[in-house]
């Protein structure tokens, strides 16, 4: 089992910043992969940046490019994203995932989520 609790959320003006972090713990012999999705309200679940292993790849939703920065520190298991000139539309409840290997297999966990509301 892997638990994944997220912080950094709360409520920004538009062009202001925030700093997402979210550590993960328990029984694992590997995070292949964290990252972050954001979900609106009446809306899926959408991807909005991921990075592999230690960092050798990222993914960005085209949305955030040049915005958002994911980083991960692989001694503490966390995974960041440091999100700046922040708009309207990032207002959402962002997860955390880990692709994670136990001793059963390779997992996708989730974080609870923190609510991110950018007003202008």
């Amino acid at each position: 089992q892997v638990h994944l609790v997220e912080s950094g959320g709360g409520l920004v003006q538009v062009g202001g910043s925030l700093r997402l972090s979210c550590p993960a713990s328990g029984a694992f012999y590997s995070i292949n992969a964290m990252g972050w999705y954001r979900q609106r309200p009446g809306t899926r679940r959408d991807l909005v940046a991921e990075i592999i292993r230690d960092g050798s790849a990222t993914n960005y939703a085209d949305s955030v490019k040049g915005r958002f920065t994911i980083s991960r520190d692989t001694a503490k298991n966390t995974v960041y994203l440091q999100k700046n000139s922040l708009k309207p539309e990032d207002t959402g409840v962002y997860y955390c995932y880990a692709r994670a290997r136990t001793g059963v297999g390779e997992y996708y966990y989730w974080g609870q989520g923190t609510q991110v509301t950018v007003s202008s």
